[in-house]
């Protein structure tokens, strides 16, 4: 009996976690609430922040986006190196995307993952669209360390890797 009672334990147990580790939103299957609530923030966020991004070239908005970035935020991009600061990431955001293109989220491929104490990691899939022919060429994926802080949801890490061309 105690060994019967043991392995029950020991399953909820297994069990308990592995739903515990389940991203929110598209991916998960338990219908947390709490789990909703970090996908809809986080979805929130990636909205304004690459809303800002995207339009970063109209008054204001550069600055905007630059206010979801921690300040010693680092932005890691497979082509085009490392960034240490959000000073530098503001300035390489200006010279190279301003005007140029656009940035857009791959429906359903939106993924959060909280982490317990700080905030929650974000990972998907965008498509870069060139703004004066609309044309999109190019495809990455992503991944946003998300802090929580008393002053609001803060970038610390930004990966952006595996660019390709659209054929």
């Amino acid at each position: 009996m105690k060994g019967t009672l043991y392995g029950a334990f020991v399953a909820l147990a297994l069990a308990a976690q592995c739903l515990q580790a389940q991203p929110s939103g598209q991916a998960a299957q338990d219908g947390s609430t709490n789990q909703d609530a970090l996908y809809r923030t986080v979805s929130d966020l990636d909205s304004e922040f690459f809303g800002a991004f995207n339009s970063c070239d109209a008054p204001g908005q550069l600055e905007r986006h630059a206010s979801f970035l921690d300040p010693s935020v680092e932005f890691y991009h497979d082509n085009g190196g490392v960034s240490w600061t959000r000073q530098d990431y503001v300035e390489k955001t200006r010279k190279n995307v301003c005007g140029n293109f656009r940035r857009k989220l791959t429906p359903g491929s939106l993924e959060v993952y909280p982490i317990k104490g700080f905030g929650a990691i974000e990972e998907g899939d965008q498509t870069f669209c060139d703004i004066k022919s609309k044309k999109c060429f190019g495809e990455a994926k992503f991944l946003i360390v998300w802090h929580q802080t008393p002053g609001g949801w803060r970038a610390t890490r930004v990966f952006s890797y595996g660019h390709h061309a659209i054929k």
